[in-house]
């Protein structure tokens, strides 16, 4: 009996210590990855492009399809921009929903190009960029950036439809941790 109760007493053997121990954060429920079957026949059209999710509190990339023609994709940043809104805003598909995706960017919001007076490669859109959820214009700009509607070095010049210049978006790793917090700003270069 008294090696029953100090067998109980002493626990599972694990010792207390004064030192903190960081084991790293727990392990999420939420997978945060697509697996595309290839059965679908509407997967398999369109051209391949990137756009950034919601999930688990980040912003992941995930990998669609978007039905713009193949020729007009590439050379036209303006609707490639176009093209990756609209991928923005329809609501994650039903393997995306399971795996924990969900989109912060509502409409209604379109893009068009810059002004005159705006630096090359501005992008404007339907409301100030400040304006949006800090999330959803994380959402814009890490897809933007990371695209060829972006100015380059994971950049994005964004404007609204009111007469401030177009400001300069970062995607950092941080912007893409914590989509919450508005997205890193610097002077655009001046057009010339």
């Amino acid at each position: 009996m008294a090696v029953a109760l100090t067998a109980l007493l002493t626990g599972c053997g694990i010792r207390t210590t004064s030192v903190p121990v960081d084991a790293g954060a727990a392990p999420s429920r939420v997978p945060c990855s697509v697996t595309d079957d290839g059965t679908s026949e509407a997967a398999a059209q369109g051209v391949p492009v990137r756009v950034f999710l919601v999930c688990g509190s980040q912003l992941e990339a995930v990998d669609r399809r978007s039905p713009l023609p193949e020729e007009k994709a590439g050379g036209d940043p303006v609707r490639t921009a176009g093209g990756l809104l609209a991928q923005l805003l329809a609501a994650p598909s039903e393997s995306e929903r399971e795996a924990g995706f969900t989109t912060e960017v509502r409409g209604p919001l379109t893009v068009t190009g810059g002004r005159r007076g705006d630096p090359a490669g501005s992008l404007r859109l339907s409301r100030q960029p400040e304006d949006l959820a800090p999330t959803a214009l994380s959402q814009l700009v890490c897809t933007f950036a990371e695209s060829s509607a972006g100015a380059g070095g994971h950049t994005v010049l964004l404007g609204g439809p009111g007469p401030y210049a177009p400001k300069r978006y970062r995607c950092t790793a941080d912007v893409r941790e914590r989509p919450d917090t508005t997205p890193p700003t610097t002077p655009p270069t001046p057009a010339g």
